[in-house]
């Protein structure tokens, strides 16, 4: 089987240095060479192409257990009730459609016939930061019986929005669905979409995923596809309207929605949110930027100057969609 390794050779180039594996000598990158290896060794029989026969649309996916569950991208199944699950061998088998969440572009397959199949191993995307390296599989331009999926190495670019983060993995059509693992062959991510550049991806974090497991397992669809995150349903919000005051930094307060978070911790029309987590905000669009990039549930410290005074007011933020259903 002919392994194809791409993005190692002038990984030691600029920025480089903020990965916590080194890439700064020779010695580093035969040591991540190593590394790379190893997990391809072991993710490959495990990365398979999903095909739609009857529409010849095809996407990829990663079977997560003996028994043949799989994890892909919820586009790469939408309006499917089964595919064909191809290994690299060229075998196929039957693969029965479950859940899918399009809010986080995640769904399930399952391969029909019983097991035991190679599986990999569940990692987390939560602890990812900017520099960390990557491994990314996937069936490029579709299923093709000659070659094994090529495999692809980058660095974590930045998290967020919500769920998602982004690599500089090199992805191209047919790769959506597949697996992004980190360097000890942990599964943290499923590849969602191309962002402007070939090298500029996006991929839905694994511990979303988690979050909504049992629902996919059971067969449940829900959610939406957007391209603007902020428009997202499953956004966390804080529950408030933002307006502007002309020379001052800061966000300014103009509606606090009812029985939202935001209404029940104490925030009041006319306060000025000053900061988040102690990162300052100058205005809506860096608010926005900065909760896109936490999970609902997560409580954070807004710095408010209210009557000259400041203050410090927790917020646990809510789904987008739950604040909004009944408006």
């Amino acid at each position: 089987m002919r392994v194809l390794l791409t993005g190692l050779g002038l990984m030691f180039l600029a920025g480089v240095a903020q990965a916590r594996e080194p890439a700064a000598t020779i010695a580093d990158l035969i040591k991540l060479e190593g590394k790379v290896r190893k997990v391809a060794e072991k993710s490959l029989p495990a990365t398979v192409a999903l095909v739609a026969e009857k529409s010849g649309s095809s996407g990829s996916g990663v079977i997560v257990s003996k028994d043949g569950l799989i994890l892909t991208a919820a586009h790469v199944t939408q309006g499917l009730k089964e595919v064909d699950v191809y290994f690299a061998d060229g075998k196929k088998w039957l693969g029965k459609v479950l859940g899918s969440n399009f809010s986080k572009d995640v769904g399930m397959v399952k391969i029909v016939e019983e097991g035991p199949w190679p599986f990999v191993e569940l990692g987390e995307s939560k602890p990812l930061v900017a520099g960390d390296w990557v491994i990314a599989l996937g069936h490029s331009a579709g299923f093709d019986p000659l070659r094994t999926p090529p495999i692809r190495f980058g660095r974590v670019m930045s998290d967020g929005p919500g769920n998602y983060f982004t690599t500089d993995a090199t992805l191209i059509g047919g790769d959506s669905g597949g697996p992004l693992f980190d360097l000890n062959g942990k599964l943290v991510g499923i590849n969602s979409s191309i962002g402007w550049s070939w090298k500029t991806n996006n991929h839905s974090g694994i511990d979303g995923l988690k979050d909504d497991w049992d629902r996919l397992l059971a067969g449940e669809t829900w959610g939406e596809l957007q391209m603007n995150p902020l428009a997202n349903p499953e956004t966390p919000v804080l529950g408030i309207g933002m307006g502007m005051q002309r020379g001052t930094a800061g966000v300014s307060v103009q509606k606090v929605e009812p029985e939202s978070p935001a209404a029940a911790a104490g925030v009041r029309v006319g306060d000025l949110i000053l900061s988040v987590d102690g990162e300052r905000v100058k205005e809506g669009a860096e608010l926005q930027q900065v909760l896109i990039k936490h999970e609902v549930g997560d409580v954070v410290k807004l710095g408010i100057l209210r009557d000259r005074a400041k203050l410090e007011i927790e917020v646990e933020l809510v789904k987008r969609e739950e604040l909004y259903k009944t408006r």
